[in-house]
């Protein structure tokens, strides 16, 4: 390994956008740290653990430039070569550097938690606000990283993919079921795996690949220190991770690779897993396969089982080893079912972006945070996001009532006996919180064995402070029920969940949950629940919780997510503990295990063509996916009427069998990486010279990001976009354009016809024209180029049309003053501007005493480093954001944001010092939880201000826009001025400028800070 291991440590948080270049070339820089614990590292009063990065590149993109060390980038279409010579000379070269770095910073190498080089040239270490200030201070620290938690997001599908059958990907790609996916290595980077698991078990031998797969894995198994696994060649390699030792204090978790949760084993299993007869909850579901049954799989444990949730969470310094080890080991692949609350590009990003730069796909979880618009999580476009979608099997179970009304839902099993039936708000136990009540909890117990004993027992699915689904039957039978009826209570748009329950369960719909909960409340109600029945529905369809587009981090210039697969009741291989019957096998739903199959195709498609480069692979699946489910018709959303469009599914849903042979692919890499997030305001570092990196590469407009999916966020009147297609086969091809416009939207492709030379590049523009469509509307359709032997590469786009083009915010200084303001409209006709504001802040103190290191999102709590506010952003307001400042703390203090409504995490503050915004979504009440994080250098307890600033739909009298109306003409830029006065020294005002077209609606608006 490029490393030495040491232990590692803390917490998680929030990493703003942090890209990093290396001074001798430009590719972006990532964050890797190594695996398994040893002893603590050397910890000072009020320290925390960080990421240092380093200038210059690691050894997965280091281009040459150190004096007589060569590149050890691999070229395209090959690894990583741990074995050569100049990878061990710059791998020591850059452990010197990070020696002399922490030497000029007079910091005791006995901090440090570890070394890496991989995916990341730099170390971790545990350290004080004295330390930081002495590393930032140093040219040769590029960046300092925050950890930050992240959160896993949670057998028929080989047959609905097309993967097995006669004529199926298996036969024609892979040589038949038994030697799909020879010769890739898949690494799944989640909760662990059960290695008991028919699933896992050894594949027979002697093995056609067996001398593919040893040139290039470098890994190793560590079986861990309790209930240790053991590898075989299925399952090559294994590692864990837990730095600080934090997550091995976790209630019945496994200091080893081993699966407690359950999430890795399904996922792991769902990529190439074993063909293995499966039985769930006591009945037979057939035979379940991984999609490439026979690659090999590399198990990196970074995340851990909390039984609260009876979910897993990591640290991303775990995360962002599991990845650095996973590319000096050799997969081809990694699956990522996990996510956070932010997008944007952090230090799991930047490492991301490092292992496809050396040659690895990574296939990722878009989130389960839908239906709602913006919620796409892992959304840099070197990582392909995938979505969640229905097939065409359905677990169905009857509810059936004692007044002869049967409901049908989703579950599995065999019959449960006819009983009373209770609703769980009249069974609770005396004093028992009566949310916990409804919802059914059984940590610590709701239900009063007395009221539930031999009945069956309506339980909520629940909101605020919900638990999880399978809990629920858990604490019916611990209180001695004999079955529940689970029913949902949001909207439509809440999925229905087949799982593997304690007692016999059948899970509702919102739209049957009152008239159970009545009937139940009736004397004398009873039910009985029979066994499930199988039978076929209409698929795919994109699911309610799978997370929406458009990309944040972009600005809706990247169309995410990419693309979708099924995730909903997956059938697939759990440890016996992770559920109340025992079951190697369950039926799980969510992004986490969509993302899988993406990878496992990914792997079947790299053994046939082992030199396609991530992006192309990539490619190959969204220009070959389909639009229209299993009735001809088009691919819809569960419980909403609309079809589904790119911003919910990507491409539309994978088609493996035609990914083999796309005819074009739209290829990218590091530089044109860089580029765009030059182009969408990345956070970068400058060079090693201290110049700047995006003069130094260039800076692209997000939208021209070579993309099998065009975006366009804002397209004020028109624009142009440009493409480059490589054709990936040995002839010579000629594709003609086919535009799918949608109303109001004029695309026009330039040429329209297409000769692409063989294993040569074309390129095309494509011109997005305005014409009618309404503003601030995402408008989508797709342009396709079709050849004459049957290849039609198909690239959706989402434009959305803006009425005018303005900033977004106007910054001032002094107590009065004035400042120009530039709009150019989309349209002819006028343009207004309204002035609101100027208003102070309202500032909140409170007295924090000691730092708060583990403060923990999902559960948030005050104590004496934390606190919490209420702020209420009152009906009509324009804006609302709440702050802390470190100009107002000693140098070393750390402040961190968390803002909710509800139950729900709106917003996090979390970079490296007291500089923190979240802005408020809307009117509401919100609570604030100001997190002292650590404290300068002899400080143990101070005042904290929070100021929460809330523009009003009302002016102060202190500001004012003129003129009030300029006459608009398409494409011709327009001057307002913004003038102030009477303001008080030494405050931060805010207003608010609305411009609109003469209409009552606003149509572009920006913020006012007036510093004085």
């Amino acid at each position: 390994m490029s490393y030495t291991m040491l232990p590692a440590g803390q917490r998680r948080g929030r990493v703003r956008a942090l890209l990093a270049i290396g001074a001798t070339s430009a590719v972006v820089a990532g964050l890797a740290l190594p695996g398994a614990v040893s002893a603590k590292p050397l910890r000072a009063e009020n320290s925390a653990i960080y990421l240092v990065q380093l200038a210059g590149d690691p050894l997965a993109t280091y281009a040459g430039g150190v004096s007589n060390i060569p590149a050890t980038r691999p070229a395209v279409g090959q690894k990583l070569d741990t074995r050569s010579w100049n990878y061990n000379a710059y791998r020591q070269y850059l452990q010197k550097q990070r020696s002399e770095t922490l030497s000029r910073a007079g910091i005791d190498e006995g901090k440090k938690v570890a070394d890496y080089g991989v995916t990341f040239n730099g170390f971790a270490a545990a350290l004080t606000p004295e330390d930081l200030r002495k590393l930032d201070a140093l040219p040769s620290v590029a960046r300092i990283f925050k950890n930050r938690i992240h959160t896993v997001q949670t057998n028929n599908t080989p047959r609905f993919l097309g993967l097995s059958g006669p004529n199926g990907v298996w036969n024609q790609f892979g040589g038949g079921q038994a030697r799909a996916g020879e010769g890739q290595i898949v690494g799944v980077i989640d909760s662990g795996f059960w290695p008991e698991s028919p699933s896992f078990r050894a594949l027979s031998e002697p093995r056609p690949d067996a001398d593919t797969i040893a040139a290039k894995w470098n890994g190793t198994c560590d079986a861990g220190d309790t209930q240790p696994v053991e590898c075989n060649n299925k399952v090559i390699g294994a590692r864990w991770y837990d730095f600080a030792g934090n997550q091995r204090q976790r209630t019945g978790e496994y200091h080893s690779p081993r699966d407690r949760n359950g999430h890795g084993s399904h996922t792991a299993s769902t990529a190439a897993g074993n063909p293995a007869d499966a039985s769930v909850a006591g009945s037979a579901v057939g035979q379940v396969s991984g999609v490439a049954p026979a690659a090999r799989l590399s198990i990196y444990k970074a995340l851990w089982y909390v039984q609260a949730t009876g979910s897993a969470t990591g640290t991303e310094v775990d995360i962002v080893a599991a990845i650095d080890d996973a590319v000096a080991d050799g997969v081809d692949v990694i699956n990522y079912s996990v996510g956070d609350t932010v997008d944007d590009v952090g230090a799991v990003e930047v490492a991301f972006l490092q292992a496809a730069a050396a040659g690895v796909f990574v296939s990722a979880s878009a989130g389960n945070s839908g239906p709602g618009a913006a919620t796409v999580n892992n959304t840099m476009p070197w990582e392909t996001t995938v979505a969640a979608s229905t097939h065409d099997v359905m677990y169905a179970r009857n509810a059936v009532l004692g007044n002869g009304t049967t409901f049908e839902g989703v579950g599995i099993g065999a019959a449960g006996p006819t009983a009373p039936l209770i609703n769980s708000s009249a069974a609770g136990l005396p004093g028992a919180n009566e949310n916990s009540v409804r919802q059914c909890h059984s940590n610590p117990p709701s239900l009063d064995p007395a009221k539930v004993a031999g009945k069956i027992v309506v339980c909520e699915r629940g909101v605020t402070g919900a638990n999880a689904r399978v809990d629920k039957s858990l604490a019916v039978r611990n209180a001695g029920g004999v079955g529940m009826i689970l029913v949902n209570v949001v909207d439509a748009t809440q999925s229905l969940n087949v799982e593997v329950h304690a007692v016999p369960t059948v899970h509702l719909g919102v739209e049957r949950a009152e008239a159970v909960k009545a009937y139940a409340a009736t004397p004398g109600a009873t039910a009985s629940l029979p066994a499930h029945t199988t039978k076929p529905q209409r698929a795919p369809a994109v699911i309610g919780f799978s997370s929406r587009g458009p990309s944040q981090a972009s600005g809706g210039d990247l169309l995410k997510p990419d693309i979708s697969a099924p995730g909903v009741d997956v059938v697939a291989a759990v440890p016996p503990v992770a559920n109340a019957l025992g079951s190697f096998y369950d039926v799980k739903g969510g992004t986490s295990m969509a993302a899988p199959h993406i990878a496992g195709i990914a792997a079947l498609i790299r053994a046939q063509h082992p030199t396609w480069s991530p992006l192309a692979v990539k490619s190959a699946m969204m220009t070959t996916a389909y639009q229209t489910d299993n009735q001809g018709r088009p691919i819809g959303q569960v419980g909403l009427a609309a079809a589904a469009s790119p911003l919910d599914m990507g491409a539309g849903h994978v088609r493996p069998g035609s990914a083999f042979d796309p005819g074009l692919v739209y290829d990218s890499g590091p530089l044109e990486w860089l580029q765009w997030a030059c182009g969408v305001g990345a956070n970068l570092p400058p060079l090693g010279d201290g110049s700047s990196v995006c003069d130094a590469v260039g800076t692209m407009d997000p939208s021209n990001l070579n993309y099998p999916s065009i975006a366009i966020g804002a397209l004020a009147g028109s624009q142009t976009v440009t493409r480059t297609v490589t054709n990936t086969t040995n002839q010579a091809s000629v594709y003609v354009a086919k535009v799918e416009a949608p109303p109001g939207v004029t695309v026009k492709v330039t040429p329209s016809v297409l000769t692409v030379l063989p294993r040569r590049s074309a390129t095309y523009t494509v011109e997005f024209t305005r014409t009618s469509a309404a503003f601030n509307k995402y408008a989508s359709g797709a342009v396709t180029l079709a050849d004459l032997r049957g290849h039609s590469v198909r690239s959706p786009f989402t434009v959305q049309p803006v009425a005018m083009s303005a900033p977004t915010e106007v910054v001032g200084t002094g107590t009065s003053g004035s400042q120009q303001v530039k709009v150019q409209p989309g349209y002819n006709g006028s343009v207004t501007a309204t002035a609101f504001g100027l208003v102070a802040p309202d500032v909140r103190t409170s007295r924090l005493v000691g730092a708060d290191q583990e403060f923990d999102p999902n559960n948030p709590a005050t104590n004496p480093a934390v606190a919490k506010h209420t702020v209420t952003v009152p009906a009509g307001a324009k804006y609302a954001k709440v702050n802390t400042y470190g100009s107002d703390y000693p140098t070393g203090t750390d402040i961190d944001l968390y803002v909710y409504q509800g139950s729900a995490l709106v917003g996090v503050g979390g970079s490296s010092g007291s500089n923190e915004e979240v802005q408020l979504p809307g009117a509401g009440s919100y609570d604030v939880y100001v997190v002292q994080y650590a404290t300068a250098p002899g400080v143990t307890e101070q005042d904290v201000k929070l100021y929460a600033h809330v523009v009003g739909n009302s002016n102060a009298g202190n500001f004012s826009v003129t003129p009030s109306r300029h006459t608009a003409v398409v494409g011709r830029e327009v001057t307002f001025t913004v003038n102030w006065s009477g303001l008080t020294p030494g405050t931060r005002y805010f207003g608010f400028l609305e411009f609109g077209d003469g209409s009552a609606a606003p149509v572009r608006s920006a913020l006012v800070t007036i510093t004085t």
